[in-house]
């Protein structure tokens, strides 16, 4: 800091050159509210008198900005010698349903019906535990309660982090929107690390195979979804998003389109994308087209407009596991056609472009990709012995 010793300044500044500056520092219990220790302010006067009065109207404006804020903190923290609750009459900050609602209205456009389904459940455990409170009525001992009444439900600690996680979201967009002089005490609490999440494994060639000759013999739509994800290693979401028009069979290369619809957005953009179809997956996409004219390719697992890819995921999972090793999934397909591309010398951002996986280098989104005769060559590499013989 630059002074004048030549003569005295006044309370909280100092001079740089013959400018007056203002300088105060920021009080211990207050720091959390600032992002510096020490407010510096130029007071744009060489005036001793203008300095001063400029300096006298700072003061007296953080002073009383300081005691709303140490009134407000006090006031929460004798929240803990009130009864039954009465925290409400205390406070008149938005509670934490006003919380949700506002989330929604700010961050719920065009999102599917999970994203609202997740916060109501986030938010139902914690009125559920602690009560619907204005948000200022929240300690990080609530938190830490909420924590246990989670764990005693039996809830894993990645459920825990994706609960908090949610929480948090909706608790600091409503301190922003509205300006709010609170902190977020799920914020601070102390959440267990989560579980080592077990890897899925690729499943082998030789149940991929027995999977492929399955599908054949079953014929029916359970294997025509299973068959076309073989070789295209699609999602279990947007295989079952598919609309009978996202299949291409009259092409020179025959070909499916996965592009988002109403009935089913994509996990990002990288998802949409063209992949053609050879082997067991075109055999399916051929009895779908034979069988159903239009509408969904699988309208068993699409109701009321919504597609149903946990209902999916639990029936196709248990047949998939009776075939081969009980450890396979359906998502294993996906990780299995990675492998099989890669062992077939495919380019590694050819597969990023089949599978649909975010670009990792920003030289991948320049252009239009690999054309469909290419990505068709290597297809057929991978899908070549997978029919039975005869």
């Amino acid at each position: 800091m630059v002074t004048n010793t030549s003569c005295k300044c006044p309370r909280y500044t100092y001079k740089k050159g013959q400018v007056y500056y203002y300088s105060r520092a920021v009080p211990i219990d207050l720091i959390e509210h600032y992002s510096c220790k020490r407010i510096v302010l130029s007071l744009r006067t060489k005036s001793f008198h203008q300095a001063n009065l400029i300096a006298n109207n700072y003061n007296s404006s953080l002073e009383q900005y300081w005691l709303s804020i140490r009134l407000q903190q006090c006031k929460t923290s004798m929240l803990k010698f009130t009864k039954d609750n009465n925290d409400k009459k205390i406070s008149d900050l938005p509670t934490i349903l006003d919380a949700k609602n506002l989330y929604f209205d700010v961050k719920g456009k065009g999102k599917p019906k999970l994203f609202f389904d997740t916060a109501n459940r986030n938010i139902r455990y914690l009125v559920d535990c602690l009560d619907n409170r204005p948000l200022d009525c929240y300690t990080t001992k609530d938190a830490s309660q909420f924590r246990e009444w989670l764990l005693k439900k039996g809830l894993s600690n990645s459920s825990l982090h994706r609960i908090f996680s949610g929480i948090k979201a909706i608790v600091n967009l409503c301190i922003k929107e509205q300006g709010l002089e609170c902190q977020n005490s799920f914020s601070r609490v102390y959440l267990p690390a989560e579980s080592k999440a077990t890897k899925r494994q690729p499943i082998s060639q030789n149940d991929l195979l027995a999977l492929s000759h399955k599908c054949y013999e079953i014929n029916d739509d359970i294997r025509w979804l299973v068959a076309l994800i073989i070789n295209t290693g699609m999602r279990l979401s947007e295989v079952i998003g598919l609309l009978v028009s996202d299949l291409n069979l009259e092409s020179d290369i025959p070909h499916l389109i996965i592009q988002p619809h109403k009935h089913r957005r994509l996990k990002t953009e990288a998802s949409e994308r063209i992949i053609p179809l050879a082997g067991v997956s075109l055999w399916a996409a051929e009895q779908i087209k034979s069988t159903i004219l239009e509408g969904f390719c699988f309208p068993r697992y699409v109701v009321d407009g919504i597609c149903k890819s946990n209902s999916a995921s639990a029936s196709i999972n248990k047949w998939i596991k009776s075939v081969g090793s009980k450890n396979n999934v359906v998502h294993g397909l996906r990780h299995s056609f990675r492998d099989r591309l890669r062992n077939a010398e495919a380019p590694t951002d050819m597969i990023d472009q089949l599978g649909g996986w975010s670009l990792k280098s920003i030289g991948q989104t320049y252009g239009n990709g690999y054309n469909l005769e290419l990505m068709y060559k290597y297809i057929l590499k991978i899908s070549s012995n997978d029919k039975p013989d005869g």
